[in-house]
């Protein structure tokens, strides 16, 4: 070995590298996710212009333009600098919206009951909340009160009869109260009877097995409005004359069917997705089918599946507006019938009233949408320390 072998051996320190950007900040976010490459630098730039462009006249039509009072169509006509009407129109007519605010909400429902109503929707909310929050103890007698005892309550207001309650015909019911019954009645039975079908399909018993595909797939096979149309024409011809079932009924069946089948597929790919030595472990502690599965199969397959089955309740509370197909006006339906009220004629209403309506189901799908992510987080324990 020579002596200048070892002269590879440095004698002095590296200078220090400059720390990493923090992208903690908010110049720090935008240079990560808008500005990191040239790519993304002129995708976010144009953008913007789009943005800029688009924004300030609608941010006009729908705001400052826009009129929020008045009694019927004159009140949405633009003003000159007279004080004389204009040939022309304003933005958006929100008083529309507010004339017909309680028809949007209740449809014909007898404006001097519409306390009922009100009654159930508190009563809901009363239910559902602490239900929602994860601390609030009594989960099991929260859920049987909302599901259970609360449908029955709402049917006894709603509809009237018992106790001295003024009868209120289905078919004058509509709006927001439709739409939010045939979900919630769509949710609260799709859910267990898409288990229970999601479980049969997987059964080792042949007549089980193939029942639970037929309906699956029959259903899954047509629209949902061939399911209300057939629910709404058909089923009637099959009745003795004078047992007919109510229209509101027949729509809370159909959808419920056709939900319960998109629902048996979702679970069923969570029950696919558990891996084979669960069942195994579930076995080897001497576990029957009721238990293995209902204390460690399926709370396992409906936490994989939590996006999978949200998507199917907010694509059902959207497809309520199909029930028009059997004179049934939901939200959207009952919007678009007041396009035709003389009183309210202009260019501007129909354009006002479906972006109230747009942006309604928008809330309830959002939140619904928000509020999965926060259990999917929540259960998520394997990224948690």
């Amino acid at each position: 070995m020579t002596t200048n072998s070892m002269t590879y051996v440095r004698d002095n320190f590296i200078a220090p590298e400059a720390p990493p950007l923090s992208n903690a900040s908010v110049i720090g976010w935008m240079r990560t996710n808008l500005f990191s490459s040239w790519k993304d630098t002129l995708l976010t730039l144009l953008a913007a212009a789009a943005v800029l462009y688009l924004l300030p006249p609608a941010i006009d039509w729908l705001f400052i333009s826009a009129v929020w009072t008045g009694v019927d169509r004159t009140a949405c006509l633009t003003v000159d600098q007279g004080g004389q009407l204009a040939s022309g129109w304003s933005g958006a007519c929100w008083a529309y919206v507010g004339d017909r605010f309680e028809q949007f909400m209740f449809g014909s429902y007898p404006r001097d009951l519409l306390w009922r109503p009100l009654l159930v929707v508190g009563l809901f909310v009363a239910l559902l909340t602490p239900l929602l929050i994860p601390r609030v103890p009594r989960k099991g007698l929260n859920a049987l009160l909302l599901l259970v005892a609360l449908p029955i309550v709402a049917f006894v207001l709603l509809l009237g009869g018992p106790f001295g309650l003024r009868h209120v015909e289905t078919t004058l019911w509509g709006g927001l109260m439709v739409t939010l019954i045939i979900s919630f009645v769509g949710i609260a039975i799709s859910l267990p009877v898409g288990i229970l079908l999601a479980l049969g399909r997987r059964s080792q018993m042949p007549i089980v097995k193939m029942s639970c595909i037929a309906f699956i797939e029959l259903v899954r096979g047509v629209p949902l409005i061939t399911v209300l149309f057939m629910a709404s024409v058909l089923l009637p011809l099959f009745l003795e004359p004078g047992n007919n079932i109510d229209k509101f009924l027949r729509a809370l069946i159909g959808v419920s069917i056709f939900a319960s089948a998109y629902m048996a597929e979702v679970i069923r790919g969570g029950l696919q997705a558990i891996p084979k030595g669960q069942y195994e472990a579930a076995d080897a502690l001497g576990l029957n089918y009721p238990y293995k599965m209902m204390f460690v199969i399926l709370p396992q397959a409906l936490k994989l599946v939590i996006p999978g089955i949200v998507n199917t309740f907010i694509g059902m509370f959207k497809d309520t507006s199909l029930v028009t197909i059997i004179s049934m006006y939901d939200l959207l339906g009952i919007v678009k019938a007041s396009f035709g009220d003389s009183g309210w004629i202009t260019p501007v209403t129909p354009l006002t009233g479906l972006i109230f309506a747009g942006f309604v189901f928008w809330l309830f799908c959002f939140s619904m949408s928000r509020y999965s992510a926060f259990v999917e987080h929540r259960l998520d324990k394997s990224y948690q320390r």
